[in-house]
């Protein structure tokens, strides 16, 4: 006999795929098997006298069948008669009753069932969704037992049923039933059915650590809880009694192990729970159903910053935020009162959409779509509806009406965005947002600067004495020079020469006639009449990132003065290529000094210009500031030291204006717009300046004139230009180093705080955002207006009487009655206790997470096309504990792993077969029970835990952690681990540059995740795409898969580092080396036969690898992490392809 875990690999290429394989034959057993089963279940239910219930047997059939033109969608519906209302179904017509009580003849649904008109004939013959002949009968017998009209089960707000009590609890008498098992056990009760024995010990660590961490246990934890396993066992049969035997009826399925290893586990559950890995493992799903990524996909998927978000939603579930919490600060954070900065960060999660940066789309047409994706993705999360087709017209199934889907898009339409997105980083609105580490480096710092501003205020006295007395001494001495050159990149006094006073790249000449200079009441300055212009070279390469300040004293002639600095093509028409006009340029015109921050000159560019018109004929200083936010508000223009009032032509910068034009000093944009006047004194400087600084940059007198001047007659820029160079550079040397320690730590303080990542987030626009009804769904057909509120079905019938004074978790408005509902409001109606759904939905999510499928198998769709929940009174007992616990996640997720259900073993218990994991066998009769395959072929019964491969980050992270190579950190930058060349070059013209060192081997939860070209192996192994919500799991089995395992990197890298492992802390022997590497890898030790299938494996390729040297240090040399040089190459790389094996087992791949 093969062992099992053997069954799925094999250690030569030709047999690399077999866990595919036998994943696709169970599959197809499986899935012949439900089919024969519901078939089955069907000619029952249709033969048999017990009662038919309309939301399992009903509902689903004229859901289906019936909906499409007699459901809620007003636009489609036919003959105006509904069948998704009571009211409808038994509205008496003019001909006849739809529906009749205890009367299948007389009602008119079952004749149009069953006529052979086919006139009469309903649904028509064409229709795509005939019912079956079982679900006709079914309906028949349902008008027969009185056609008892039940609201959807989701719709009405859960009730708290009794645990039921099996007659047997399959369990020990003396133990308290698990409420969870209760209903389970109940259910297989009556259908006949017996759940499975309790893992064994490894599997069940196994399980656990891997459904609360993501990550396997260590040898070391398995060891421990074995350990402690077997002490309980000693001490609880030091202690017991002999007890007569129970009767087989009565025999439980858990040996008396099961509970005496209760406490062992539940230190064990605890200590998962407390394990910042918690946090980690709970995140990588709710990233899935925020649609997080790093870029914004798209055409242009650009770059952007999110993972502050991301790291908010770990530290959540760390600290087990209780659910409401986590929805009101998510959905609505930024309108509690006083919101922190974590609160505002969490509202990132309905900024997670794309956005589309492309040139040419309708911003509002994306803006639209923007809102829409918000409200279907929070229907999905929180209410496990499917609204998006209500965004045309009425929902078809569900109750829910176009108008209802625009109030609820009037939540989240007041957000002040755009709807062409940043192309490379964040789109407004957006936060600084320091880690914590950030954050005590700015309290630090902070803490630094006060106490030299407290210095330095303390010199105050001093400061003006000295400066007093140095004035004095420079009033009657020679010209003394000072300007600001911190940050000075070039200056072309243009005083009758081109040189430049801090050096240039190239040098500045004359292009378009003579250098020509004239003098002036300044001096000598550059002479432009409107052809020639001044070339300064490769000066000013600025993009929309940096910060940069322009300057320069002009004397136009006229009001047309023309371009004054810039840096952009020379052309007098628009060639039509981008490039041709993209950079920066300031010109007068009009009278009014304009700034341009151009790539595309009609759409993706910044123009902005002053208010006011400068006087033609007299010298003026003007200067431009820039902040590197590329929006219109971080331009300032100032003229003679003042900033200016300022409008705003365009506000789309998009993507960078960086070009490899030089700076041109009255030049740019072709020969109409050459400068007509005098130009002297252009500066560049590599920052935006203070305003004091510009003012100081604009006031012409030198040190000793204005020294001269009596303190009274100076204006306040002479002043300050007096003040900053006295203490840069001529007050006493005390005074001097207090200064630049001042402004040393304020540039620090600067730079700190530039180097914040930031956020997206939601905010509220002061005056709110009309919102229509959109005709077909189409953003620039507005129809009716509409104001936020609620869908009918889901509202309870007093909430417009709740009052203002909300609490989180009492489901109160924060507004009064007569004011707008806002996004706070919508988020605390989501966790009113009233509400039917969110509870709900959050534990069926959960149940997904632990069993593979949640108990609504739909997690998606809790309407009347998803499928109604397995054990309806298991899912409402959930949601009601859920809230009566504080909407407690971590308590919920430990009272589902410690129940009997979760701890089974995944294999059948088949009646007279002995259970191979535990050697147990079951002595219940044959005829006591039914077989579980032919019953349940899908489990939906849970007789046994469900056995399914690892999700994609784990089986990246449990190969990283098995070999040792894991680098765990929480939080931080996405990173780049390996990825095969070129994969994003082909979408996006941007390639994937690799990280090195720490970041190759952090945990998939921090892969940098490109919306339109995702990690490669992550997809192979159905990791969502993130382009929209996903809350559904879904597993394939493919040969990509097993080519992956054996191949790919991070896998051949890990198998390597596992070999060392083996080598140097396995044993001595290989028996030792490979029953380690296996336990590592499956938390158990190999069977005999399991263990000789290795060692021949690792005969066979010591063999190889003796004869060929060259393919063995080609194997060992996989990835960047150092080899151990002090192991044999051939011995190293034999052990790596044994450990290839191993990671690639089907066992060491799935969750037992």
């Amino acid at each position: 006999m093969v062992p099992r875990a053997f069954t799925v690999a094999r250690p030569r290429p030709a047999g690399l795929l077999p866990h595919a394989v036998v994943r696709h034959a169970r599959s197809l057993i499986i899935l012949l098997s439900l089919v024969a089963s519901e078939l089955a279940n069907i000619r029952v239910r249709a033969a048999d006298s017990t009662p038919v219930e309309f939301n399992r047997d009903i509902r689903p059939i004229l859901a289906d069948a019936c909906y499409q033109c007699h459901g809620p969608d007003s636009a489609k519906r036919k003959a105006n008669l509904r069948l998704d209302t009571e009211a409808g179904a038994f509205a008496k017509r003019a001909k006849a009753t739809t529906l009749v009580p205890g009367k299948p003849d007389r009602s008119e649904l079952f004749r149009r069932l069953t006529t052979s008109e086919p006139e009469d004939r309903m649904p028509p013959r064409e229709a795509a969704r005939q019912p079956t002949a079982g679900e006709v009968e079914l309906i028949r017998r349902w008008i027969e037992q009185g056609a008892k009209w039940e609201k959807h089960w989701a719709f009405i707000p859960p009730k708290r049923p009794a645990l039921p009590s099996p007659k047997s609890k399959f369990q020990s008498p003396e133990s308290v039933v698990h409420p969870i098992d209760a209903f389970i056990f109940a259910r297989l009760e009556r259908e006949g059915l017996h759940p499975s024995p309790e893992a064994t010990p490894e599997q069940l660590i196994r399980r656990v650590t891997l459904d609360l961490t993501g990550l396997p246990p260590t040898i070391e934890e398995v060891d421990a809880f074995l350990r402690d396993c077997h002490e309980e066992s000693q001490k609880l049969n030091s202690a017991s009694t002999p007890a007569n035997p129970r009767s087989p009826s009565l025999r439980p399925s858990f040996s008396p192990s099961a509970q005496i290893t209760t406490r062992a586990y539940e230190k064990v559950v605890d200590r998962l729970l407390a394990s910042p890995r918690y946090g980690e493992r709970m995140a990588i799903r709710w990233l899935d159903a925020a649609r997080y990524a790093d870029t914004s996909g798209y055409q242009s998927d650009g770059e952007r910053t999110m993972w502050r978000w991301r790291d908010w939603v770990i530290d959540a579930f760390n600290r087990n935020l209780p659910f409401d919490q986590f929805t009101i600060e998510q959905l609505a954070g930024d309108l509690l009162p006083q919101p922190t900065l974590a609160q505002r960060i969490a509202t990132g999660f309905n900024r997670n959409h794309r956005g589309n940066a492309e040139g040419g789309i309708v911003p509002a047409e994306y803006a639209a779509e923007y809102v829409v994706d918000r409200v279907d993705t929070t229907a999905t999360v929180w209410l496990g509806l499917t609204l998006g087709c209500a965004r045309c017209h009425d929902h078809k199934y569900d109750p829910v009406t176009q108008r209802e889907f625009y109030q609820l898009f009037a939540f989240f339409n007041n957000v002040p965005e755009k709807g062409r997105a940043i192309k490379i980083g964040n789109s407004p609105p957006y936060v600084k947002s320091p880690t914590d580490a950030q954050s005590a480096e700015l309290a630090a710092l902070d803490a630094k600067l006060a106490n030299a501003e407290k210095r330095f205020r303390e010199l105050e006295t001093e400061i003006r004495t000295s400066q007093i007395a140095w004035e004095k001494t420079i009033a009657a001495q020679p010209p003394l020079e000072w300007t600001v050159t911190n940050g000075l990149l070039a200056r072309f006094e243009l005083s009758g020469a081109l040189e430049d006073s801090f050096g240039t790249n190239a040098p500045a000449k004359f292009e378009n006639g003579e250098a020509a200079f004239a003098r002036s009441p300044r001096g000598m300055t550059a002479f432009l009449e409107g052809r020639r212009f001044i070339d300064c070279g490769d000066v000013g390469a600025f993009g929309f990132f940096d910060k940069f300040t322009l300057a320069a004293w002009i004397h136009p002639r006229g009001t047309n003065g023309g371009a004054i600095l810039s840096r952009m093509v020379e052309q007098d028409a628009d060639s039509g290529f981008a490039s041709d006009s993209e950079g920066y340029s300031v010109h007068l015109k009009s009278g009014r000094i304009a700034v341009y921050l151009t790539k595309r000159w009609l759409d993706d560019a910044l123009r902005v210009e002053t208010e006011a018109t400068l006087p033609p004929d007299r010298w003026q200083h003007i200067a431009v500031t820039y902040d590197g936010s590329r929006l219109a508000a971080g331009v300032k223009i100032f003229v003679n030291g003042q900033p200016q009032k300022t409008r705003v032509l365009l506000d789309e910068l998009n993507q960078t204006f960086a070009t490899k034009q030089p700076l041109r000093i009255g030049a740019g944009g072709g020969q109409a717009n050459r400068f007509h006047g005098l130009i002297g004194d252009a500066r560049v400087y590599g920052r935006s300046l203070a305003d004091s600084e510009v003012a100081a940059i604009a006031t012409p007198e030198s040190l000793d004139e204005l020294a001269a001047r009596s303190a009274s007659q100076r204006t306040p820029a002479q002043r300050e230009k007096l003040r900053l160079a006295f203490l840069e550079t001529h007050a006493p040397k005390p005074i001097r180093a207090a200064n630049r320690e001042l402004l040393s730590l304020q540039r620090q303080r600067d730079a700190l705080i530039e180097s914040f990542p930031t956020t997206m987030v939601m905010e509220e626009m002061p005056n709110p955002r009309d919102t229509f009804v959109l005709k077909r769904g189409e953003y620039d057909k507005p129809g009716e207006k509409v104001a936020a509120g609620f869908p009918a079905a889901l509202v309870a019938a007093d909430v417009r009487r709740l009052t203002s004074n909300a609490k989180p978790g009492q489901g109160l408005l924060t507004s009064p009655p007569t004011k707008a509902l806002n996004r706070l409001d919508f988020a605390r109606w989501l966790v009113s206790p009233q509400h039917p759904l969110t509870a709900r939905v959050a534990v069926n999510h959960y149940w997904q997470t632990f069993f593979g499928a949640g108990l609504v198998r739909t997690v998606e769709d809790f309407g009347a096309q998803g499928e109604p929940p397995s054990h309806s009174e298991l899912l409402d007992w959930l949601a009601t504990e859920f809230i009566r616990t504080g909407w407690d996640v971590k308590a919920m997720h430990k009272l589902i792993v410690t129940s009997a259900t979760y701890r089974q073993s995944s294999r059948n218990a088949e009646l007279g077969i002995r259970n191979a994991e535990s050697d147990r066998a079951s002595a219940i009769p044959h005829s006591a029970l039914r077989t579980p395959h032919s019953t349940d072929p899908d489990n939906r019964l849970l007789t046994r835990a469900p056995r399914r491969r690892l999700s994609a980050e784990m089986v990246r992270d449990q190969a990283l952690a098995v070999s040792g190579l894991l680098v765990e950190q929480i939080g931080g930058p996405s990173v780049m681990p390996y990825q095969p060349a070129g994969l994003w070059k082909e979408l996006s013209g941007t390639d994937h540059v690799q990280d090195h060192g720490d970041k190759l081997w952090r945990r998939s939860l921090y892969t940098f995740w490109k919306r339109t070209s995702p990690p490669p192996t992550m997809m192979t192994f159905d990791a969502a795409g993130r382009e929209a919500c996903s809350v559904k799991q879904s597993r394939t089995t493919t040969p990509l898969q097993a080519l992956a395992l054996m191949n790919e990197v991070t896998f051949v890298e890990a198998a390597r580092k596992l070999a060392e492992r083996m080598m140097t802390r396995g044993g001595n022997s290989p028996d030792e080396r490979l029953t380690f590497a296996f336990r590592l890898a499956t938390s158990r030790t190999p069977q005999p036969a399991e263990l000789a299938v290795l060692l021949s494996s690792l005969a066979e390729h010591r063999t190889r690898f003796a004869d060929d040297a060259k393919s063995a240090l080609a194997l060992v040399s996989t990835g960047e992490s150092p080899r151990d040089e002090r192991l044999p190459i051939a011995e190293l790389a034999s052990y790596t392809a044994v450990a290839n094996l191993i990671l690639n087992l089907d066992e060491a791949i799935t969750r037992p």
